[in-house]
């Protein structure tokens, strides 16, 4: 069993990826299909609006904070190489960090970009607005999925 610091490093890895992977099944099971019944105009000033709700502290702690931990998880677990539960760490850490991470920096955030130049009620907004729901909830999908299977293998890990 891990033990030490490695526990407390793996414990929080459960915490924080859990955390991640609630409010990205959250988006996946309600909230994009709630904003996907609105007129285009209103839903992309929601989901505007939520972007940019999105990048505070809170919530940003939480989502790089975790990123961060699990680099760290997988540093300290290539140079100290433990006796036990090297695997479900090395294989947690590369769920989170190029599942979850990783998907949201190439997949997620351009699509918030792109959606965040656009005026709502315009024609290019109408347009766009489909396809941005489809695509990016595709992705979140991917990173539900990512964060909360590194938090499964991190809880192997302690077992």
């Amino acid at each position: 069993m891990i033990d030490g610091p490695y526990f407390v490093l793996t414990l929080l890895g459960v915490l924080g990826t859990g955390l991640v992977a609630g409010v990205f099944c959250g988006f996946s099971t309600f909230v994009m299909r709630g904003l996907a019944t609105l007129p285009p105009a209103q839903g992309v000033a929601a989901m505007n609006a939520i972007n940019r709700a999105a990048v505070r502290p809170a919530f940003m702690l939480v989502f790089l904070g975790t990123a961060v931990l699990t680099a760290v998880i997988a540093v300290v677990t290539f140079v100290l190489w433990p006796d036990e539960g090297t695997v479900e760490l090395l294989l947690g850490s590369a769920l989170h960090l190029f599942g979850s991470f990783g998907v949201t920096v190439a997949a997620n955030v351009p699509r918030n970009t792109a959606l965040l130049r656009l005026e709502p009620g315009t024609a290019e907004a109408a347009a766009y607005w489909p396809s941005y729901v489809r695509e990016w909830t595709a992705w979140n999908h991917v990173r539900t999925v990512a964060s909360a299977a590194a938090a499964v293998v991190y809880v192997l890990a302690l077992a």
